[in-house]
């Protein structure tokens, strides 16, 4: 099918002009393409994941090892697609997140917003994935980023 701009366009569901940067948290759900039930099945009320769901899993975790200012909160990996609340914090310094031991400035990093961090999340889960099953450059993740913020640069209370 030919791409006709009439027809097939996507309306971002962003807010204009927010820093989705910014310390807060954030909800966010990623389908497989065309929805392929691919990490795993419910068993007994049970979600049980497959390699690939262990590989989605593991790489989902790998989010908040590898930027100091992500912190994951409650996730979950479906037959599907994932659900998860990434948490940016308000923490700009590089490094470990160990305490300094001498006082010296620390530099600032730029943060990656969070349809960043799931892109990260998408290129890495699907290499792995793909790696696994033999299909190399094969779509896992649907295009585009669905997910919106649930608190932004607003604590509890105020």
């Amino acid at each position: 099918m030919r791409y006709d701009p009439e027809k097939h366009h996507r309306r971002s569901i962003r807010l204009k002009g927010y820093d989705y940067s910014g310390a807060g948290a954030y909800f966010i759900t990623i389908c497989t393409q065309n929805r392929a039930c691919l990490f795993g099945e419910v068993v007994e009320e049970e979600m049980r994941l497959n390699e690939m769901g262990r590989i989605v899993a593991e790489t989902w975790r790998w989010l908040a090892t590898q930027y100091d200012y992500v912190e994951l909160d409650e996730w979950i990996v479906m037959r599907n697609h994932v659900h998860g609340i990434i948490v940016i914090t308000g923490d700009r310094r590089g490094g470990s997140r160990t305490a300094p031991t001498e006082m010296r400035a620390v530099p600032t990093v730029p943060r990656e917003s969070s349809g960043r961090l799931v892109g990260a999340f998408k290129t890495v889960s699907a290499k792995r994935i793909n790696e696994r099953r033999g299909t190399r450059g094969a779509p896992v993740w649907q295009v585009g980023v669905p997910g919106c913020g649930v608190n932004s640069r607003a604590s509890p209370g105020s």
